[in-house]
């Protein structure tokens, strides 16, 4: 795993774009700090810029990094999440800007997945994570199931757990507003 690590953390930090396994299902991930490695992944994905991509982090402690003001509720979510979950939350800060919405929220999730978690705690920034597949067409639950012209679009896929056959879901999605007030967005 680590070997993997070293790979794609060198991919990452040439603003290439890496194929990794999450918490979640597979993502295409790249330095969300760096507008033009965001930018190869909405054309990867033929996807439009006003649709954001959310990005994971490993640690809650992070979190003031990229969100002007964190409501206090949110380290009480992330701490009693069962499931892995991506919070959105108002005024983004420290991020490429083609990355955060039109309104100036950001989707974040911390990971806990072994291999996410230790590749954003090495690499030290956030790390996009967006589904392994063209915009609207369905998401890939393993690693197989990922289209070949996505496979071939990246500058690395990463060789870990590809041979992992259970199928796994998106994250749940909440908004959570700098005031506190929470709105499921997908369970």
């Amino acid at each position: 795993m680590q070997q993997e690590i070293n790979k794609a953390i060198d991919v990452l930090k040439k603003g290439g774009v890496i194929l990794y396994p999450t918490d979640t299902i597979w993502g295409i991930g790249c330095d969300a700090t760096n507008p033009a490695a965001v930018e190869k992944i909405y054309k990867i994905k033929q996807r439009a810029e006003s649709k954001a991509m959310l990005v994971l982090i490993n640690d809650s402690s992070e979190l003031d990094k990229y969100v002007e003001t964190v409501p206090d509720i949110a380290y009480e979510l992330i701490d009693v999440a069962v499931k892995p979950l991506t919070i959105i939350y108002d005024e983004a800060i420290g991020l490429a800007s083609n990355l955060i919405a039109s309104d100036g929220s950001i989707g974040i999730r911390v990971t806990k997945e072994e291999f996410s978690h230790q590749l954003c705690k090495r690499f030290r920034k956030p790390i996009v994570s967006t589904s392994a597949n063209v915009s609207g067409k369905k998401s890939p639950a393993t690693f197989r199931e990922i289209d070949n012209a996505i496979l071939e679009s990246v500058d690395y896929v990463v060789n870990y757990r590809q041979e992992d056959d259970c199928a796994l879901k998106s994250s749940e999605i909440i908004k959570l507003s700098k005031s506190g007030i929470i709105k499921i967005i997908r369970k």
